[in-house]
């Protein structure tokens, strides 16, 4: 049975969508998904399905839109998926603190830029269905905006985590 990491957009972020890890776990596992263990409070989860990929985002999202009383957008990767972003990662050689992955619901455009603002120092890389971000200054000073449609952030420490989750289940 295949092994998915869901990421959810905007939990636990600045006070907003507060949802307990307890709970999405709970939510997880009516959800028909199996082996689930979610990582730290900001919308990480993995765990085992039969459905396709497209199908555990949809059944997830319903779920938590029933439980929020509003859209809460999943993003959703497979393991091998996340071992290759670690693999693929082109600021290995940079605190995983300060690289950050922007997982995205579609391809990248070729060119990045029109679509970002506030870029200073930092470098863009993109990749299948993500942008790699290094944030030389951390990312709490950048003021760093995409318009790239639905999307979430984690820091390179997050996803190398979650990855080695999914490969451990």
């Amino acid at each position: 049975m295949p092994v998915f990491v869901a990421l959810l957009r905007a939990v636990n972020v600045g006070g907003s969508g507060k949802l307990p890890m307890k709970e999405l776990k709970a939510m997880c596992e009516q959800c028909g998904f199996e082996s689930v263990e979610t990582y730290i409070a900001s919308g990480n989860v993995v765990f085992r399905s039969s459905d396709s990929p497209d199908r555990a985002r949809s059944v997830l999202e319903r779920r938590l839109g029933d439980y929020a009383g509003r859209k809460v957008d999943v993003l959703i990767r497979t393991a091998r998926e996340m071992a290759d972003l670690v693999e693929a990662d082109p600021y290995a050689d940079q605190p995983g603190n300060r690289v950050a992955v922007l997982f995205l619901d579609r391809e990248p455009p070729p060119d990045l830029y029109p679509h970002v603002k506030g870029l200073t120092n930092e470098s863009l890389r993109p990749a299948a269905r993500e942008v790699f971000a290094h944030f030389p200054d951390g990312q709490g000073p950048s003021k760093l905006e995409f318009d790239l449609g639905t999307a979430t952030m984690r820091n390179m420490n997050t996803v190398k985590k979650l990855a080695g989750m999914a490969a451990g289940i």
